[in-house]
């Protein structure tokens, strides 16, 4: 197996294409003080319908080998690809349009604008993205956040409700596109346990329905209840098991 990758799960079959795929990926950043070298050639695969979580302390590269897969962040070398698209070879117009119908992204901070209601929040990347119709952005809208469990506060603003809440609005956000990819980094780092159990469970019956959740975080009990768990540490993936009877 090659330095620093990550094997295909044990239940791939042995010709199953990997959804995401990061080839010898390098970031290295350079300031006045020096360089730091944040991934050192990380080889990872990822799998259609799998929850993988990616654990390692802070400064590990975790964070950053995620902004590699939604092209927040360009590797210094190697490949990132999605399905067929090599993500850091698209311009920041064409990155931006990919993004926005492809991957949901679920921050640690919510990120919610604070002047638009949890409907309007959700309904902003279809906006954005110039997808469904107005009658349908609402529609689904309403859909997503019943799903998470906030169709009883559509018309509150984020600062009016909890910080779960927000975070399950901001899931509900993630999906208004219906992207076949979740990036989720450190989702549960700002609640409490009984909270981030709830967001947990959302990922995990999303993930029955079909989506492919890489969750980053520093929780190891939490990404073990995952279905496969990448560590990393120092910009390098370690202890990696081999899958067996599959050639990664």
């Amino acid at each position: 197996m090659e330095h620093g990758a990550a094997p295909a799960p044990p239940d791939a079959p042995a010709n199953s294409r990997p959804l995401i795929e990061m080839l010898d990926v390098s970031k290295v950043f350079r300031s006045a003080a020096g360089e730091f070298h944040a991934l050192k050639g990380i080889t990872a695969r990822f799998y259609p319908g799998e929850f993988v979580g990616i654990v390692g302390r802070s400064g590990s590269g975790k964070s950053t080998l995620a902004n590699m897969i939604t092209g927040i962040d360009h590797p210094t070398s190697g490949t990132v690809r999605v399905g067929d698209v090599v993500v850091h070879r698209l311009s920041e117009s064409r990155i931006s349009v990919w993004r926005g119908r492809n991957l949901g992204i679920v921050f640690q901070f919510f990120q919610l604008l604070p002047t638009l209601t949890l409907l309007e929040n959700v309904m902003l990347p279809m906006d954005l993205a110039g997808l469904y119709s107005p009658g349908e952005r609402e529609e689904r809208a309403l859909e997503l956040l019943r799903l998470v469990g906030l169709d009883h506060l559509v018309d509150h603003r984020p600062e009016a409700v909890s910080g779960g809440q927000q975070q399950c609005a901001a899931i509900a956000r993630a999906l208004a596109n219906d992207p076949p990819i979740l990036i989720a980094d450190e989702p549960t780092g700002n609640l409490d346990s009984r909270t981030a159990e709830v967001v947990f469970d959302t990922f995990c019956g999303l993930v029955a329905r079909g989506k492919t959740i890489i969750m980053v975080t520093h929780d190891q009990s939490l990404a073990e209840r995952t279905t496969r768990v990448l560590n990393i540490a120092d910009g390098l993936m370690v202890d990696v098991p081999a899958a067996p009877g599959v050639t990664p």
